[in-house]
């Protein structure tokens, strides 16, 4: 490669021993996967988990770039913090230009896909809901799939936007702030009763 230790170093935020953590990586192989790039820049707010979802929700890196904060939160688990985060680090110039770089023909390449497809219409389509706490006879992962499935985006923090909260025992700090925030909180039960209204 022709970028070297402190060219990487200018990207923002990023400490001197994650730049050359970077560049070694990037050395070991020129081919990668777009959620390990991401993942790689450092972003802050944006682990492992965040840069697959990322991956996954727009196919490829420049509609990440230009995404604008709304667009970013419609992504799987993103709230207004990270995506803030996500935003301002591709709105840096200098942030562009090496990851520019970075990519140039010759440079790191990976496969890049088409966005993953929007979830079907359903009773929750536009709705934003928020798990908290232990449901009776459902995982957080069995409760999230069945809301997406409806069309809603499952959150991971609760703001003015949420539509609604599911909580169950030991919800803690999430259901206060819906109480405040008078967002509507439903518990398992009341839950499947509003996913039936997708077929009723």
């Amino acid at each position: 490669f022709n970028l070297g230790f402190g060219t990487l170093a200018q990207l923002d935020r990023m400490a001197d021993k994650s730049a050359q953590n970077l560049l070694d990586s990037l050395e070991k192989a020129k081919s990668t996967t777009l959620a390990r790039f991401i993942y790689a820049l450092g972003i802050r707010h944006v682990g492992e988990s965040t840069a697959k979802d990322l991956a996954k929700h727009f196919g490829s890196l420049d509609p990440i770039m230009s995404a604008s904060v709304e667009e970013l939160l419609e992504v799987n688990d993103v709230g207004p913090i990270v995506a803030l985060a996500i935003h301002e680090f591709f709105a840096e110039e200098h942030n562009r230009t090496v990851i520019e770089q970075l990519r140039a023909p010759g440079k790191v390449t990976w496969a890049e896909g088409p966005p993953a497809p929007r979830a079907p219409v359903g009773v929750l389509a536009g709705k934003t809901v928020v798990l908290t706490g232990t449901l009776p006879t459902l995982t957080r992962d069995e409760a999230k799939e069945m809301l997406e499935a409806a069309g809603a985006k499952v959150a991971g923090s609760v703001s003015k936007k949420t539509d609604y909260v599911v909580a169950g025992a030991d919800a803690g700090s999430k259901l206060a702030k819906a109480e405040e925030l008078g967002v509507p909180v439903l518990d398992e039960e009341g839950m499947r009763k509003l996913l039936e209204g997708q077929t009723t």
